[in-house]
């Protein structure tokens, strides 16, 4: 199916994570489409990916952008219209379990906050102009964090609670300029950083097996490629009457009966 991305020019904020991470997989997925990635993050790996994508003819840039600082964010948005005059497609991808509890300091919760919400309002926000003149839309990565809860993570859950009421209220409030506004709600997903934290832990095989024997459908995770296909599906034009929706790519792992499970 051609998802009609050639030449779509598509903000990815959060994108310049480990080789393999989902960020990473969407770009490299996008480029594969004849799409212009636009990758929006602080880590410095983002220059390396913006030359192999510049090395194969794709008009790729990387912005670097610390995307807890609003007047960043702002700068970014300025950068991307400039060249480009336009954004087809802002993907919020940025995000960090970082295990901000109760126990922590307000301003441990509000820094949480300040990645994991705020950047998604301000990214927004500020290529808004440009989505608007593109007839774009909008996708915002979320998490099953915000409708199971997790424990001990106060900061994220909140977070991505905010990001789901946004990305609803944001479906209503731009029905009059054509921009579409969607979620992709994540669970379970094998990232290059998920692997470091079980090979992190002393009975990580253990607590792997525990994770994925809870996950319903085939008791595996799933993949970033798989997260990166709906997400390219999402954004492009053949999911043209879909807004206010919170696609759920978890193998059941949220909403599925837990009798699945039971022992036989």
């Amino acid at each position: 199916m051609d998802l009609r991305l050639k030449d779509k020019v598509v903000v990815i904020t959060g994108a310049a994570g480990l080789r393999g991470s989902i960020g990473q997989t969407i770009v490299e997925e996008l480029a594969k489409e004849g799409a212009l990635p636009v990758i929006v993050c602080r880590n410095d790996r983002g220059f390396e990916y913006e030359k192999e994508l510049r090395d194969k003819g794709i008009d790729s840039i990387f912005v670097k952008t610390d995307l807890t600082d609003v007047v960043q964010i702002e700068q970014a948005a300025k950068t991307i219209g400039d060249k480009y005059g336009k954004i087809d497609a802002l993907i919020n991808n940025v995000g960090v379990n970082d295990t901000v509890g109760l126990e922590d300091s307000i301003e441990k919760f509000m820094r949480s906050l300040q990645l994991n919400l705020v950047s998604f309002f301000a990214m927004t926000k500020f290529c808004l102009p440009y989505l608007k003149k593109a007839k774009g839309n909008i996708l915002n990565v979320g998490s099953k964090v915000a409708l199971t809860g997790q424990g001990g993570t106060s900061g994220y859950a909140a977070s991505k609670g905010g990001v789901l009421g946004l990305t609803r209220e944001w479906a209503v409030d731009l029905i009059p300029f054509g921009i579409r506004s969607n979620a992709l709600i994540i669970a379970e997903s094998w990232t290059p950083a998920y692997e470091n934290w079980i090979n992190s832990l002393d009975n990580g095989d253990e607590k792997l097996q525990s994770i994925v024997k809870n996950i319903p459908f085939e008791n595996r995770m799933t993949s970033p490629l798989e997260i990166s296909d709906a997400v390219l599906f999402a954004i492009s034009e053949r999911s043209s009457h879909t807004t206010g929706q919170f696609i759920t790519v978890d193998g059941g792992y949220v909403h599925l009966d837990r009798s699945l499970l039971s022992e036989k």
